[in-house]
């Protein structure tokens, strides 16, 4: 295993600790809005900063990309954080939420962490390798036929009244077109079950970097097509993912694509 991995598990693990073990005081954890919609924690703010600590302990020359504390440092290696991803379902006792990590070297992603610790599954992957679940290879889905395939989602929650009116007619597009949809309510999580074969698709607008980093790449090392809505690359900077097996995604990408503004949102 690589020593970034390595440590990139160590302190996904020790965030997913801190997490739990504030699991029966959700009503005393004190919780403030960042915007409408989007809260933060303490138990954010503390898993965050054990994961910087953990990680500066081995890498104290790294910049850093968390969700909380924004932009840190000065280099070519960048660790992109998300101490709690779902911190909404977290704070109702909905136990779908994960920490997610991903080391990116002179702007490409090298390594990815995601760790559900209710579940205490570990995924992980480094560029070329592959991606793992537990240790055991994992594969995005063989699923064909956009027909039969479960896609996730999430709904546009930052920017509501910018994203709203273009993915609603995505939705019911693809509400029409597949065997199913879930909104989970964790993007990293969801991006993982893609690269697992849980899920055949994923799309979602307006999100951010730490969203998508670690489950993009475990995504691509097991198989499977990472873009934006309109097929590019810069998925990380524009906020719009698509992503599945090649024949799903270029299904859902001839299905959602025609519905993207003109203009950017």
């Amino acid at each position: 295993m690589h020593p970034l991995l390595n440590i990139g598990i160590r302190a996904a693990r020790r965030a997913g600790d801190i997490i739990i073990r504030n699991i029966n005081r959700l009503d005393s954890i004190k919780v403030s809005t960042k915007g409408r919609n989007d809260f933060v924690s303490e138990v954010d703010r503390q898993a965050e900063a054990d994961i910087i600590e953990t990680i500066r302990r081995s890498y104290p020359e790294h910049a850093f990309l968390a969700e909380e504390r924004g932009s840190e440092g000065s280099s070519e290696f960048v660790w992109i954080i998300d101490p709690l991803d779902g911190t909404t379902n977290y704070l109702h006792g909905f136990p779908v939420f994960a920490v997610s990590i991903a080391v990116a070297y002179r702007d490409r992603l090298e390594h990815a962490v995601v760790y559900d610790p209710m579940r205490q599954e570990l995924f992980t992957a480094s560029r070329g390798v592959g991606a793992q679940l537990d240790g055991r290879r994992i594969r995005v889905s063989g699923q064909r036929n956009l027909d039969s395939a479960l896609i996730g989602t999430g709904f546009p929650f930052r920017g509501k009244e910018t994203w709203l009116d273009t993915y609603m007619p995505m939705l019911k597009a693809v509400i029409a077109s597949t065997a199913g949809v879930r909104r989970p309510g964790a993007a990293s999580l969801d991006l993982a079950s893609v690269a697992a074969g849980r899920l055949d698709g994923f799309w979602e607008l307006g999100l951010q970097p730490w969203d998508m980093a670690a489950g993009s790449l475990l995504i691509q090392e097991a198989g499977g097509i990472v873009t934006s809505l309109s097929g590019a690359d810069d998925y990380l900077r524009c906020g719009q993912i698509l992503t599945g097996n090649a024949r799903i995604h270029d299904a859902l990408s001839a299905l959602l694509s025609p519905l993207l503004p003109t203009e950017p949102a």
